[in-house]
């Protein structure tokens, strides 16, 4: 899909140098600019059992596989953006961060093709952001916000970024206050690490509506996208032997081409000396991923060059157990399977994070376009659920989790 998207942006580059005569007389003006970001950070995490991610796309993290992690944060990316016309302009952005594999082979975030029909209406084809949280734009550039990182109860709620499709955005304007409307279709697949197979999303349909008032902005967001995620394929394969019980709980759980929808709101206020943020989301399918309520609050004030800021998440899910199949209805050389089957469905119900997350940590400009950051991370885990972590080993007890996390943010 990379190698696709690549040379399809470096054709729309090619084309858009070649219109180079199409520009309107006036002065001259460089038609290709390149812009970049970067992060490079350490996270550790408190527990040995399990690995702290960002997203259930990173195979690892800090905690069982190592102590102190640079993949957690770590990410470097450059973007080559095209504008042979005032109407016309193309994207290229490239990212190298930890992959489903455990490689940094760099990848495409973005690259599409923009017309600007209008100074309020314009249309992109190609790989765009996926517009459904307040900082999808920019939930990648590091530099751009206080934190660390992003509140991961709410942007691990739907950790894919990009759209392969076609989005369009129309402003209206009041007087003092912005209005955008973003709608965008498309599709999107997504490896899962450690053999866990491959999320895909057909006929994702998104519509987002923000508003621009001051220094205060907020988002209004709806994503509906039907769902296949193959991880699950073998163990309710061997649910469907076990006849109509088998196969009802099978068709409940079953992630196969099962609806998934998610409606978010945040806001943001930001009048210079302090900040404040606030986002609720919710997820829901009719599958083994459920339904999910997510919410926090973050706010920070700025002296100088440090702005110290405190954060407060939480998540909750719905049916973190299932009993399964009836053992006791089942001959003896069938109980086995079965209770290995029951373990299999409740190991997946319980990786729906139910915690909550007290976050307290610094920014400190160090620099033009540097930041230093550090954070801490104070987690409590739910009664029957994994939390966030990943890559559970035997013995694994949920509780409490603590994590540790500096990076340095930049931008060129």
């Amino acid at each position: 899909m990379s190698n696709r998207f690549s040379s399809v942006a470096t054709l729309i580059l090619l084309a858009l140098l070649a219109s180079r005569q199409a520009r309107a007389d006036g002065p001259e003006k460089p038609i290709f600019s390149f812009s970049g970001f970067g992060t490079v950070g350490a996270a550790h995490s408190s527990e040995k059992k399990a690995d702290f991610v960002t997203n259930g796309f990173k195979p690892n993290g800090a905690g069982r596989s190592r102590s102190w992690s640079a993949a957690v944060d770590s990410v470097i990316a450059g973007q080559v953006t095209a504008t042979p016309t005032p109407q016309l302009s193309a994207i290229l952005q490239v990212v190298s961060e930890q992959n489903y594999d455990n490689s940094y082979t760099p990848h495409v975030e973005w690259a599409n093709l923009k017309y600007q029909i209008t100074p309020d209406f314009d249309i992109r084809v190609g790989r765009t952001v996926l517009p459904i949280f307040l900082l999808s734009d920019t939930r990648k550039v590091a530099y751009t916000y206080a934190w660390v990182r992003p509140p991961l109860e709410l942007y691990q709620l739907v950790p894919v970024t990009h759209s392969d499709g076609i989005d369009a955005s129309y402003r209206l304007r009041f007087g003092d206050v912005t209005n955008t409307l973003q709608l965008d279709w498309g599709k999107g697949d997504n490896k899962i690490p450690n053999g866990g197979g491959e999320a895909r999303t057909r006929a994702a349909v998104t519509a987002s509506n923000t508003i621009e008032y001051g220094a205060l902005t907020a988002r209004l967001s709806y994503g509906r996208a039907n769902l296949n995620l193959n991880s699950f394929d073998a163990l309710f394969g061997g649910f469907r032997q076990f006849g109509p019980e088998g196969i009802a709980l099978a068709d409940k759980y079953d992630a196969s081409n099962k609806s998934l929808s998610f409606i978010g709101i945040g806001a943001s206020y930001d009048p210079g000396e302090w900040f404040g943020n606030v986002e609720w989301g919710h997820l829901d399918s009719d599958s083994a991923i459920g339904k999910r309520t997510v919410w926090y609050a973050s706010g920070g004030y700025r002296v100088g060059p440090f702005t110290p800021y405190l954060t407060y998440a939480r998540a909750t899910a719905n049916n973190l157990s299932d009993p399964g199949l009836t053992i006791a209805s089942l001959p003896p050389q069938l109980a086995g399977p079965a209770a290995g089957l029951n373990a299999g469905l409740n190991s997946v119900l319980r990786a729906k994070p139910v915690q909550s997350t007290v976050s307290v940590g610094a920014r400190w400009d160090v620099m033009k376009n540097t930041a230093l950051k550090l954070q801490f991370d104070r987690t409590r885990i739910s009664e029957g659920s994994n939390g966030t972590v990943t890559n559970i080993q035997p013995g694994f007890q949920p509780s409490r989790l603590n994590v540790i996390s500096a990076t340095v943010d930049f931008i060129f």
